[in-house]
This record gives structure tokens, C-alpha cells and sequence, in this order.
């Protein structure tokens, strides 16, 4: 199956699977998949599901990458947080739909690996680092969105506590196999509104940095 073909069945998989903001389904379709993940898995990159990475990491489902983005409700002027870079394809995803993306990997080679992908496809609008993503970034804060490819084992305050008013963070929780994949909403009371989204399969948000 040639490319321009596997990026049309994709993208109709993803309408068939509910995805309906239009501006990510045309970012996803426009960004190439195939150049985040390893030569063996190419062949692969526009089928919907996830595919392995180094150190045990995933690329995530793209209706999962569909989900979480539109989940968002990016509209292209916000200042976004993603904790872990992985493959950087997410972060390339958010790039654009929002002004500026700042993403924290802990796993020092891959956040090396991400940025030459960065670089190469022009996505200047990406600051990255490697830290603990379960501290966030306060410094570049608050954040209009914040997103989590990684479980967070319980409600991620540290995180919450980084949003502005009106804000969005969506990310896994819980610590099984299976999480919730949960949206919080700063309301102006300061109140976060929770709804669960749908359960969905992420490895754990670990502490520290690696490598």
C-alpha cells in the first residue's frame, strides 16, 4: 500500500471512529507518521495502530493521537505542555494546532532522537527538554492545555496546578494495565471538572530522567 493511500484509509478510519475536529484530522493526515518510527516499521506507519519505540516506549494508536488532540479544543493560539516526548510525533501533532509546544522526555537518547525529527521537519515552534514530567515545566507556565502520554498513577495535581483559567490537561490515570483516559477543566471558581473519556493502554509516567 503506497502512502498518499494509507493516509486516505487512515483518516477515514478515524471519522468512522468519531473523530470530528476537522483541523486535526487534517494535521494528522498532513503530518508524515513514517518519519517517527524505525526503518523496520515504515511499511506500518499509516496503519491505525501503536507501534514499539527504543527503551520500551510506544508511538500511541493514531486514533488515540486523534482523540487526545481533539480533546484539547486547540483553536492555534494556545501554549501547550506535553509530558512525554516519546517518538515526538504527539508534539508534532500539537505544533500545529497551537502556538507553541513545550514536552519533556525523561529518557535523555530519545528526547535526542525527537529533536533531529523536530529539526528536520521544521517544527520551530517545539521547546523541548529532558526532566521529570511529572514535575511539569512551571516556569514556562501556566498552560492553556496540558497532555499526558504517559499513566499518571493518580490525579495529577502537580500538573493541574499549571493550567490557566479555562484551561484543559487530558491525560491516562490509574495504575492497571488499563487507564481512564480523564479531561480536567480549570473552571473560573477554581473547581476542576472531570469527565472520563475512554480507557486506554499508556506506559507509567515514571520519576527522574534516564540516560
Amino acid at each position: 500500500m503506497d502512502s498518499q493511500t494509507g493516509r486516505a484509509q487512515l483518516i477515514l478510519a478515524l471519522r468512522q471512529q468519531g473523530i470530528r475536529d476537522a483541523r486535526v484530522l487534517d494535521v494528522m493526515e498532513t503530518t508524515p507518521r513514517e518519519a517517527f518510527v524505525g526503518d523496520e516499521f515504515k511499511n506500518k506507519a499509516w496503519e491505525n495502530q501503536a507501534l514499539p519505540i527504543q527503551y520500551g516506549q510506544t508511538i500511541s494508536q493514531p486514533f488515540v493521537v486523534g482523540a487526545m488532540s481533539a480533546a484539547l479544543e486547540l483553536k492555534g493560539h494556545e501554549k501547550v505542555l506535553e509530558i512525554g516526548t516519546g517518538s515526538g510525533y504527539q508534539s508534532a501533532i500539537l505544533s500545529k494546532l497551537c502556538r507553541r509546544v513545550f514536552t519533556i522526555e525523561r529518557y535523555r537518547p530519545l528526547l535526542r532522537i525527537a529533536q533531529s525529527r523536530f529539526e528536520q521537519l521544521r517544527l520551530n515552534n517545539i521547546v523541548s527538554k529532558c526532566a521529570d514530567g511529572a514535575l511539569g515545566w512551571p516556569e514556562q507556565g501556566p498552560y492553556d492545555a496540558i497532555i499526558s502520554t504517559c499513566a499518571c498513577p493518580t490525579r495529577p495535581d502537580k500538573l493541574l496546578s499549571q493550567l490557566k483559567t479555562g484551561g484543559i490537561l487530558v491525560a491516562p490515570v490509574g495504575m492497571g494495565s488499563v487507564q481512564e483516559l480523564l479531561r480536567y477543566r480549570l473552571r473560573d471558581d477554581g473547581i476542576f471538572e472531570e469527565e472520563a473519556l475512554m480507557d486506554v493502554r499508556f506506559v507509567p509516567l515514571l520519576p527522574g530522567i534516564s540516560g
